[in-house]
């Protein structure tokens, strides 16, 4: 990470509301490096640039926590974690807080595993798991206090891969598109069965990028029935929709 890339993350991380001390400017440059390093021999991210890689992963990361009610969440899962977004910035950024990264593909966790020891984070836990796995798991089921993902997935599966993992009241912070109203009405039967409520949405735009993101911030009302999630792949082949 040369001077420029410093300044843009010190510059760009202010923008969103963090004043990064010069630990985590180190721990987002090794993490940098480790990305790039890596990349070359396994498919981690389609980005390589790394002024890009600051950009559209770093900072876009950061941006899964400008709702307040994040800060008071304690133990947080990011599901479908890859190559540690959003959990990776997050978890530099909140030191404090716990986290638990989960994946379906071991190596990219092999990756997650090297950046965990190169920048010394602790209370950091990794996962090998599908989603509709890991959420039958008595150690995950019902036990976050917070979800965070940025998978490409429609709402109605995400949901369903999601909410089981949380407690009761706990939230679930999700990055949309410009289609993101869309997808909330199709989600509408998926929430009734998830017991879940829209609490807010906030527009984000990502420093020095035309990037604009919806953050959607959904809390759980009451338990997730025994049946959900479904069996592997069924969330995806078969979504709850409202035609339903």
């Amino acid at each position: 990470m040369n001077e420029h890339q410093k300044k843009r993350m010190k510059e760009g991380m202010e923008e969103i509301g963090f004043s990064l001390k010069d630990h985590q400017l180190h721990q987002f440059r090794d993490y940098l490096e480790l990305l790039q390093e890596w990349n070359q021999k396994m498919n981690l991210t389609a980005i390589k640039d790394a002024d890009e890689i600051l950009t559209h992963h770093f900072l876009d990361s950061a941006t899964c926590s400008l709702y307040p009610s994040y800060g008071e969440c304690h133990h947080i899962l990011d599901l479908g974690t890859g190559a540690g977004f959003p959990g990776i910035p997050l978890k530099i950024l909140f030191p404090e807080q716990s986290f638990v990264l989960m994946d379906s593909l071991n190596k990219r966790l092999v990756f997650l595993e090297k950046v965990k020891e190169t920048l010394g984070l602790t209370s950091l836990e990794l996962v090998h798991a599908r989603a509709e796995e890991g959420a039958r798991q008595k150690p995950y089921r019902e036990n976050f206090d917070a979800v965070v993902s940025r998978a490409v997935a429609s709402l109605p599966v995400l949901l369903e891969y999601t909410i089981p993992f949380l407690k009761v009241d706990g939230w679930f912070f999700c990055q949309k598109g410009p289609q993101w109203k869309e997808e909330i009405e199709e989600a509408k039967k998926a929430m009734q069965v998830f017991s879940v409520r829209l609490e807010d949405s906030l527009e984000v735009k990502v420093p020095f990028t035309d990037l604009n993101h919806q953050l959607l911030v959904f809390r759980k009302t009451n338990a997730t029935q025994k049946t959900y999630p479904r069996k592997a792949g069924t969330p995806s082949k078969k979504p709850i929709l409202n035609s339903l």
